[in-house]
């Protein structure tokens, strides 16, 4: 049997501490939503309650004000989306069935003449459209209760973890220097230095991808606004601001702000102008944001390219569903620091000496 040297114990064993770990992650994900969430939010906000406490503020005050800029911004954010889809969701109802005639009049027999055969019934989606989006609002809340009564459990988790979530949060920012000093001296002295840097220099990383994203986020939304509203779109402010918000989840958030302004495009203007002019602006951002937002003020800072930050969300959303999405970019840019360091070990090791 081989025996094992003090160096490869000590790294199984911690190779054994990160899957045990990992595991008790994968089991308890549902309970842990809003403390993960609220530990990411807290790692975000720390600096800035920081500089509150700095000017002299009491910490528990600068965690209050805090917080109630966050929930204002998310409001904001939230009250983006209703004048969409207030406006949006009675010319849908005008528009789909006209959409559905005239896809099925021009659409289709282009399509025949390449060997698709498709057609559409206009009268079955009229019917369709008429009872699903003709409802009023007691309609719409009763279906809401009764969904509601179908899954209590899955509203009452909801409604709890909203609750919870800036509770675990005020509490995390207030004792943040202490937490951080406690998870510190946990790491033996002789590893400190070591650990110690590594984390500083993944704080430096982490720190750096949020404020550059900031910077790209806020320079998108200024163009995704202006560049619709050049193109005549009546929701031209909510849908650019939407959207440059939204590219803080990589490419699900492009993705909900293009189906938006394709909605938006289709019902204000019922022809191709809007599909086109919705191609050639968001086209532009991409490319905008692609070779000339994101390098310049992001960068590599996380050491991953985009088919790496891909495979990274889709990974740990299917392993740890919401909580693994909020978790993924944060923990591929530990683990880019650390295969970062190990590579500058392992080329320097006695083996190729």
């Amino acid at each position: 049997m081989m025996k094992l040297t003090k160096p490869q114990r000590t790294a199984l064993a911690w190779g054994g501490v990160a899957l045990a770990l990992i595991l008790l992650l994968w089991l308890l994900s549902p309970v842990l939503a809003p403390f993960i969430a609220a530990l990411v939010l807290a790692y975000a906000l720390a600096p800035v309650v920081q500089a509150l406490v700095n000017r002299r503020a009491p910490r528990a005050v600068a965690v209050l004000m805090v917080e109630m800029l966050f929930a204002m911004a998310l409001l904001a954010l939230m009250l983006l989306v209703l004048p969409i889809l207030s406006k949006e969701l009675p010319a849908l109802r005008e528009q789909i069935p006209a959409l559905a005639k005239l896809a099925n009049d021009k659409v289709s027999p282009w399509l025949a003449e390449h060997g698709i055969y498709m057609q559409l019934d206009p009268a079955s989606i009229k019917a369709f459209v008429l009872k699903y989006l003709d409802a009023n609002f007691e309609e719409w809340l009763a279906t809401v209760l009764s969904s509601a009564r179908i899954g209590g459990s899955f509203l009452l988790a909801f409604i709890g973890n909203a609750v919870l979530l800036p509770v675990v949060l005020f509490y995390l920012l207030n004792d943040w220097p202490s937490l951080v000093e406690r998870m510190r001296a946990l790491v033996p002295p002789a590893a400190r230095d070591s650990v110690g840097g590594f984390l500083d220099e993944c704080d430096l990383t982490l720190g750096q991808y949020l404020r550059g994203q900031l910077l790209v986020m806020g320079a998108l939304a200024i163009y995704y606004s202006v560049g619709l509203a050049l193109a005549r779109f009546d929701l031209a402010l909510p849908i650019g601001v939407f959207t440059g918000l939204a590219v803080f989840i990589p490419y699900l958030g492009f993705g909900l702000g293009l189906v938006l302004a394709l909605l938006a495009g289709l019902l204000q203007f019922a022809s191709l102008y809007g599909v086109v002019a919705v191609a050639i602006v968001f086209g532009v951002g991409q490319l905008l944001e692609s070779f000339v937002l994101t390098p310049r003020f992001v960068g590599e800072r996380i050491g991953m390219s985009p088919l790496m930050v891909i495979f990274a969300l889709l990974a740990f959303g299917h392993l740890l569903g919401f909580v693994g999405v909020l978790i993924a970019l944060p923990l591929s840019a530990v683990a880019a620091v650390a295969v970062k360091r190990l590579h500058k070990a392992y080329l320097a090791s006695s083996l190729f000496r």
